[in-house]
């Protein structure tokens, strides 16, 4: 097989790694080796495998070519860097239980699949993946340095501790991308290299990347349009892949961000688009991961906010603007802007935060995630200092049709 890298890339900053990797087949090649596959073992992935090897595939993870190696694996937890030097801040393997690593040899190639959402039985091969490493890692080393704590009741830490600790490594090859990249969105599921079309037709040179797991409110309408006070575009790139099971259905959130979109921002200066990656709720190493994403798509600047991927209690407030600085900005590439917390007082009667509001909490309105979710549990709208009405009515119809589906 060919390599399928080019340098050749549409836009106004380099991807990372300065090639915009495509891991993709198509016509003759893409046929043959789905034949090959039949006759392969195959390894049915996760769904965050799933999700980062259509990022892998599509150039979003440039320069990644396949799953990781131990010196890049290795060198990505202990020194946020690739084994090359390149900043990377959370590792993208593939782990296999003992009985699948015992199957498996150096210099195989092994097809991946996913389990196949037309047939419960079934799997969808979509690629393959030829085997130059087998490799143990610590969990709890991975867990202490990438998350900053061994307890499982982080879903980060949880997830490796029940995964096998041998990794595949090598390069990817995938002829189909999974099922939900033709179903879920297809027309938001912008690749990097159709993003960085986009943003030349319009005209844009400097693209701020916006990324949420949670439903837009104003203090997000806030930051992003104070960044669009210096750039020429806005990428609204909200991630669809895996979360928690409590946070918000991504169909219900798209429909969300659509509705604020068509009322409250200019259409020309604004692209909606989905980015498929699974959460980690890394913190700071995952908005630094983020960010090298957003780069990958084409923009030029990245918003990070308070508690960037955090969960629980695990991470400092501003810690995920803070392990910017851990890392030299021209090797990153891309821009962060520093937003404060944001909120709606009620005596200034706007948006502010506590740089440029000079009164008391008892006049500030916050709303927890957790307290988003009892009130539309309810079916209770959200309070119009802290969402518009148009979001609100969208979360508390979206969320009344899965709890009817659950029932």
């Amino acid at each position: 097989m060919t390599d399928a890298e080019t340098k050749d890339y549409v836009g106004s900053i380099p991807p990372h790694g300065g090639s915009l990797i495509n891991r993709r087949l198509r016509g003759d090649m893409a046929e043959a080796t789905r034949e090959m596959a039949r006759s392969l073992e195959t390894i049915v992935l996760t769904p965050m495998n799933i999700s980062d090897l259509e990022l892998i595939a599509v150039g979003a993870f440039s320069p990644l070519t396949g799953f990781m190696g131990q010196a890049d694996y290795t060198s990505v937890v202990h020194d946020m860097h690739l084994a090359n030097g390149l900043p990377w801040t959370v590792p993208v393997t593939l782990a296999v239980d003992d009985e699948t690593a015992a199957r498996i040899k150096v210099g195989q190639t092994v097809a991946l699949a996913e389990p196949d959402p037309d047939d419960e039985s079934g799997q969808h091969v979509m690629g393959v993946l030829e085997v130059a490493e087998i490799f143990t890692t610590d969990p709890e080393v991975e867990a202490e340095k990438v998350y900053r704590t061994t307890e499982d009741k982080h879903p980060g830490v949880a997830r490796i501790y029940g995964q096998g600790k041998t990794m595949l490594a090598g390069e990817i090859w995938v002829f189909d991308l999974p099922k939900a990249a033709g179903r879920e969105f297809p027309e938001l599921r912008h690749t990097p290299a159709q993003s960085r079309r986009l943003f030349a037709q319009s005209g844009w040179r400097r693209i701020v990347g916006f990324q949420t797991r949670n439903p837009i409110h104003r203090a997000h309408e806030y930051i992003q349009k104070t960044a669009l006070e210096i750039v020429d575009g806005l990428f609204l790139h909200p991630l669809v892949g895996e979360t928690k099971k409590d946070d918000i259905p991504a169909d219900v959130r798209i429909e969300s961000y659509q509705a604020i979109l068509r009322d409250y921002y200019p259409a020309d200066r604004v692209l909606l688009g989905v980015f498929p990656a699974a959460m980690r709720y890394a913190g700071p190493r995952e908005a630094v991961f983020h960010a090298i994403a957003r780069k990958n798509y084409g923009c030029t600047h990245f918003i990070v906010g308070r508690d960037h991927a955090g969960v629980g209690g695990y991470y400092g407030t501003y810690d995920a603007q803070a392990i910017f600085d851990e890392f030299d900005p021209n090797q990153i590439g891309i821009t962060p802007l520093r937003f404060e917390h944001a909120f709606y007082c009620k005596k200034c009667e706007m948006i502010v935060t506590a740089k440029t509001c000079p009164h008391g909490k008892e006049h500030w309105v916050h709303l927890s995630g957790t307290q988003v979710r009892e009130l539309l549990a309810r079916g209770e709208m959200l309070p119009s200092e802290f969402t518009r009405p148009e979001v609100s009515q969208v979360l508390v119809e979206g969320m009344l049709r899965y709890k009817e589906d659950d029932e």
